[in-house]
């Protein structure tokens, strides 16, 4: 085990599994067919919470795949978070539940209950069989699919899991299954352990929605501390308060390198990249390398640490993953994954423009008007 391992386990209280086999998907074309694939080779369970479950044919086609095998008596039970499903078309919710899939809403909005409103689930988990999970940014909608090859299609990824991190998966699901189901039986018949698939060591963080720090910020901060060459982040929703610039500031100023991909002008949140930017002239003039990615909306959440670890999940790097959404990441711990993920990583920023100091140093006054009104509310963003 590595320094940086130990340092981690450590300080988040969790501990890496061995034996573990992870296959990167890039973008829906991969995604969906894997995800659904596992679906319907399903025999006893599949447990899948959501963030994003909106419309367009993926969305037909994950009610129907799980709709067919509630009917064949596989049990499947179908969390979506109340807040981001909001979108969703009834008539999908009906077609499952007509089948025999239970579907519960987490944290039904209620507004007079203002403290579940503003605290989601933002974890994206697909569990099947207990055998085989995945988890990463990628939201059930239209904008999900295709391979990124417009601005229609969003560039995401996702990771599918099997051996003994499954099971450590399996119980983010179920913590949340639990408050959204008063009914849950956490007495049932445990499944038995995932036999060991593979040499990928992975710590598994599914932190809990908080106030104001988080386990996940708490891993972020760690990996940029312990940080000793390289730190590669791409993220949906760059918004870094004061404490996290400090923490990159100071470690590019030991000599790390650090790269930030983030969305360029395909971004679904304009407000949220707006309140994001206040920061930027403090990162550059540290010798931080800022990249806005071109062609689509770039959703993945991944962190690159020193050639041998990897962050990824559903957690950006923002306030709302850092300190109020429930959210799951895992540290990814095997050299030959990380560089294909860095191979990735250097694609995209290929398909990106490197920001320039001096030229961000001269936008205009009203930009900045807005960028430093965005920033006020950067607590919910």
């Amino acid at each position: 085990m590595s320094n940086a391992s130990n340092r981690l386990e450590t300080v988040l209280g969790a501990t890496f599994t061995n034996g573990n086999s992870v296959e990167i998907l890039r973008n829906g074309k991969e995604i969906f067919p894997a995800m659904l694939q596992a679906i319907s080779m399903s025999k006893e369970s599949i447990d899948f919470v959501t963030f994003v479950y909106w419309q367009g044919d993926i969305a037909i086609q994950f009610a129907n795949a799980l709709g067919e095998r509630a009917a064949a008596g596989v049990k499947v039970r179908v969390l979506l978070d109340a807040f981001g499903s909001y979108p969703m078309r009834s008539e999908l919710i009906e077609l499952m539940e007509s089948q025999g899939v239970v579907v519960k809403h987490f944290r039904p909005i209620a507004h007079w209950k203002i403290w579940k409103l503003d605290n989601r689930t933002h974890r994206k988990i697909l569990v099947c069989d207990s055998k085989v999970s995945f988890t990463g940014g990628v939201g059930i909608a239209k904008e999900w699919e295709g391979d990124a090859r417009n601005s229609g299609e969003w560039r995401d990824t996702h990771f599918r899991i099997t051996g003994p991190a499954v099971q450590v998966i399996h119980s983010a699901f179920i913590s949340n299954w639990s408050e959204a189901d008063s009914s849950c039986n956490l007495k049932a018949p445990a499944y038995p352990k995932a036999a060991p698939a593979g040499d990928v060591r992975i710590l598994t963080l599914a932190s809990p929605s908080s106030i104001n720090w988080s386990s996940i910020a708490l891993l972020f901060r760690t990996l940029i501390d312990n940080a000793e060459d390289n730190i590669c982040i791409a993220t949906a929703y760059f918004v870094a308060d004061d404490i996290l610039t400090n923490i990159l500031c100071k470690a590019a100023r030991r000599g790390v390198s650090i790269q930030i991909l983030i969305p360029g002008d395909n971004s679904d949140s304009r407000f949220s990249q707006l309140g994001g930017r206040t920061n930027f002239v403090a990162l550059l003039e540290a010798g931080i390398k800022i990249f806005r990615y071109q062609p689509t909306m770039m959703h993945a959440k991944i962190m690159l640490v020193d050639n041998h670890l990897g962050a990824v999940g559903s957690a950006n790097m923002n306030h709302r993953s850092m300190s109020k959404d429930e959210e799951i990441c895992l540290v990814l711990d095997n050299k030959e994954t990380i560089e294909i993920l860095r191979s990735q990583y250097e694609e995209d920023l290929n398909k990106s423009e490197l920001l320039d100091l001096k030229h961000w140093k001269e936008r205009s006054i009203w930009i900045r008007i807005k960028e430093s009104v965005a920033y006020l509310f950067r607590h919910e963003l």
